[in-house]
């Protein structure tokens, strides 16, 4: 049997990795697929491709599969929507993108001023580390303050500085979660729920959520995930059950920003086999 990852970042996002780099790392790992699932942006996706036809898992190409990482607005909260299988150049899907890319950057500029008012050293440029095409996220600052020695962690800066609840925090403008998923369809993609335990919402509130996005056209939920504990994973599948959803799986993988994440393995504790992505490939045909 062999083993994927359906959620992983480039450095187009907040991941370390270059998309050639996160592919040959992906089948170092021994994996026969990545989902590149950069937040807003598909920037990476045929540097990805690229890389990867000249890596062999078991005798046969690395797969690329075309994904992105949405958020969206539910109830004042920042929850994800993961497209899979997405085309690419789907004109109404990359102008949707553009427009939340748009509103991430007026948010960052928007927080910088924040922070510098505080009289901390950071500027737009100093969170590019060098790369002008990347989609600034809070990562990005988290790494900024930690090299700069203002906090300690990663951990630290959020809850310091950039945390919902911090005095510089700004919401930036989502799309509804409607829109998001219309738009995943609308582009051939299968739209799936990231990580749906992450959003500080009670069991109740989980199944209220999901059960708004099935009716809004949501087709996956993620299953299998890193920060998943106890009877994490029983529930959520309880879940895909009840409301007649695909599986999928994915370690969230960022490289140096999230050191205690490996691609493929999390935090030691998920496989994510072979067979969901055939199952995901049904499902789209």
């Amino acid at each position: 049997m062999g083993y994927i990852d359906l959620h992983v970042h480039s450095n187009k996002s907040d991941g370390t990795l270059s998309p050639a780099l996160l592919a040959a790392h992906a089948a170092e790992r021994g994996l026969k697929a990545i989902a590149l699932t950069d937040h807003d942006c598909v920037a990476g996706i045929k540097e990805a491709n690229a890389a990867a036809k000249k890596l062999l898992v078991d005798g046969a190409p690395l797969r690329i599969v075309p994904g992105v990482e949405i958020s969206a607005d539910y109830k004042n909260r920042d929850i994800h929507i993961l497209g899979l299988f997405i085309n690419t150049e789907n004109s109404e899907l990359l102008t949707a993108l553009d427009s939340a890319l748009a509103a991430r950057d007026k948010r960052n500029e928007k927080m910088v001023k924040n922070l510098q008012d505080a009289g901390l050293d950071i500027t737009m440029e100093d969170l590019l580390f060098g790369t002008s095409d990347t989609v600034i996220t809070r990562a990005h600052f988290a790494r900024h303050l930690l090299a700069k020695g203002y906090v300690k962690t990663t951990e630290e800066a959020f809850l310091k500085y950039l945390d919902i609840d911090t005095p510089y925090y700004v919401r930036r403008e989502y799309m509804l979660p409607d829109t998001a998923i219309r738009l995943i369809r609308s582009a051939g993609g299968i739209p799936v729920l990231a990580h749906p335990l992450l959003y500080h919402l009670d069991s109740d509130g989980v199944r209220a959520l999901v059960k708004k996005l099935k009716g809004e056209g949501l087709m996956g939920i993620e299953t299998i995930y890193s920060k998943n504990t106890g009877t994490d994973e029983a529930f959520v599948r309880k879940l895909a059950a009840q409301f007649n959803l695909l599986m999928t799986g994915g370690s969230d993988f960022h490289g140096a920003n999230k050191p205690d994440i490996e691609i493929g393995v999390g935090r030691g504790n998920l496989r994510i086999p072979e067979k969901m992505l055939e199952e995901l490939e049904k499902a789209r045909g």
